[in-house]
C-alpha cells in the first residue's frame, strides 16, 4: 500500500539536496529518502529523478508514493481533547498547551493527546509530517505549559523543521529555581544525553548532543525559602534541556521530582517551567509572528507565597 505526496520545495530548502529534502518533507530517513530515489519512486516537475544529490530549486514540485502507515500507527482523531488556539491560518497553529497533556502518542500514551484534539479540529494534519505525530514541529514535555507552534501543511512543516535547526526560532520559558545564581545573565552550553546511569532520564554527558540554554534573572527571592525566577532561552530543543541543564548548574527547577526540585520547603503542584514566549517567521508571508501566553494559575499561586 501507499500513498500519494506532492510538495513545492520551500525557499528555506532551496538548492538542498533531494534526498535531504524529501527527509524532511515526508520524515523519512535520508537512507530511505535515498532508496526512493534510487527505485525511480521520486519525481520532480513530473520526471523520474534517479539522482539523490539532485539539488531543488525554489518551488519544484517533488512527488513520489509513500508507503502507508499501518492500522496499529493510525492516530485518530479525538475532539474530547480541549485544544486551545491561540492563531491558526492555512499554513500554521499555534497552541497553547495546558500542564498534564501529552504532545504526542508514545510508549503509555497511545491516546488523548494534543495530536489527536488537533486531528478533530484539523483533519488535514494526518498527510503532514510523521504519521506518528502529525504536524508536529516541536514538543513540550507533559508538565510543561505553554505555547508551540504546529505545521498546516508539508511546506510549512519543514520550512519550520529548518528554521529550528537554523536557531531562527524564538521560545521563552518562564521558571523558578532552587537557590540564588550569581549572575543575572548566563549561558549553559553542556551536551546532552541519555544518563548512563538511569537510562530513563537525560544528563549532561560527554559526547552528547549540542545543547545551550540561555538565562537571565527576573526575580530574587528570599522567603519562605531562596528561589529565582528566570527567563531561558532555548538555542538548541534536545529533550528535557533546560531541566537538565539548570540541575547541572546546582539550580533545579522548583517543582520538578525527576531532576532534584521537588522539595516539602516550597510545595509546587508540578515543575515550574512555562513556554510564555514563542516568535517566528510565518513559512508563507515571510512576516514575524510573536505570541506571548500568561503564567497559569497554579505557577501565578506559587509565585504569590513568596516575598
Amino acid at each position: 500500500m501507499s500513498a500519494p505526496f506532492s510538495a513545492q520545495t520551500p525557499h528555506s530548502l532551496a538548492g538542498e539536496r533531494l534526498d535531504r529534502v524529501i527527509a524532511m518533507l515526508c520524515e523519512l530517513s535520508r537512507h530511505d529518502a535515498a532508496t526512493l530515489i534510487e527505485a525511480g519512486e521520486v519525481r520532480v516537475d513530473g520526471t523520474v529523478q534517479p539522482r539523490r544529490s539532485f539539488r531543488l530549486d525554489e518551488g519544484q514540485v517533488v512527488e513520489l508514493d509513500l508507503p502507508a502507515a499501518g492500522p496499529d500507527a493510525e492516530v485518530v482523531a479525538d475532539a474530547t481533547v480541549d485544544v486551545a488556539v491561540v492563531h491558526d491560518d492555512d499554513e500554521v497553529i499555534v497552541v497553547d498547551k495546558p500542564a498534564g497533556l501529552v504532545v504526542h502518542p508514545g510508549a503509555g500514551h497511545p491516546t488523548g493527546t494534543l495530536v489527536h484534539g488537533l486531528l478533530a479540529r484539523f483533519p488535514e494534519l494526518a498527510v503532514v509530517g510523521d504519521p506518528d505525530r502529525p504536524g508536529i514541529v516541536h514538543r513540550l514535555d507533559r508538565d510543561t505549559s505553554g505555547l508551540l507552534v504546529v505545521a498546516r501543511t508539508p511546506e510549512a512543516h519543514a520550512t519550520l523543521i529548518s528554521a529550528l535547526q537554523r536557531r531562527a526560532v524564538t521560545r521563552g520559558y518562564h521558571t523558578l529555581v532552587w537557590g540564588h545564581l550569581d549572575q543575572q545573565h548566563g549561558l549553559v552550553d553542556a551536551p546532552i544525553a541519555r544518563s548512563p546511569r538511569e537510562p530513563t532520564k537525560m544528563a549532561v554527558v560527554r559526547g552528547g548532543r549540542e545543547a545551550r540554554t540561555e538565562y537571565d534573572v527576573r526575580t530574587r527571592h528570599d522567603r519562605p525559602v531562596p528561589v529565582t525566577e528566570l527567563t531561558c532561552r532555548l538555542e538548541t530543543g534536545r529533550t528535557h534541556q533546560i531541566r537538565v541543564h539548570l540541575q547541572a548548574i546546582g539550580h533545579p527547577v522548583v517543582g520538578d521530582p525527576r531532576y532534584g526540585g521537588a522539595r516539602a520547603s516550597l510545595p509546587a503542584p508540578r515543575q515550574f517551567l512555562h513556554a510564555e514566549h514563542l516568535a517566528f517567521v510565518h513559512p508563507g508571508t515571510g512576516a514575524t509572528l510573536a505570541f506571548d501566553s500568561p503564567l497559569p494559575a497554579d505557577l501565578a499561586d506559587v509565585l504569590r507565597r513568596l516575598d
